[in-house]
């Protein structure tokens, strides 16, 4: 299925090894409350979701960081939208704020919240 025309979320966030820990758990929680709680059809679908992880790398050489690479892709912008809406609304580690500070005290992150995809294979 070919994501052209579609909208993605995706979010890149490199952290020390102290914070890996804290990384799992969190995007652990993020899977099971997106499954719960997000729309599988119509123009807020949630259509593809992952979450890679890898050591970070510069030079070719491992830094010893970790890379936390978040990928949702919805059938329209209303879909990251509405995801931030549920956010603020039900997922308890952004309501405490934990997922932001988490991702504040990490060494980079890079977020894009509505990004048209313009390509897209299969």
């Amino acid at each position: 299925m070919s994501y052209e025309g579609k909208v993605q979320l995706t979010g890149l966030i490199v952290v020390t090894p102290d914070q890996v820990a804290e990384g799992d758990r969190l995007f652990a929680g993020h899977a099971e409350w997106m499954s719960k709680t997000h729309h599988r059809s119509g123009p807020k679908a949630l259509l593809a979701y992952t979450v890679a992880k890898q050591p970070e790398i510069v030079d070719g050489e491992p830094t010893g960081n970790t890379v936390f690479t978040l990928t949702e892709i919805y059938e329209t912008a209303a879909g990251p939208e509405d995801h931030l809406k549920q956010a603020g609304e039900s997922w308890d580690d952004w309501i405490s704020g934990k997922f932001q500070n988490w991702m504040a005290s990490g060494v980079n992150s890079i977020t894009a919240i509505s990004s048209p995809i313009v390509r897209s294979l299969w």
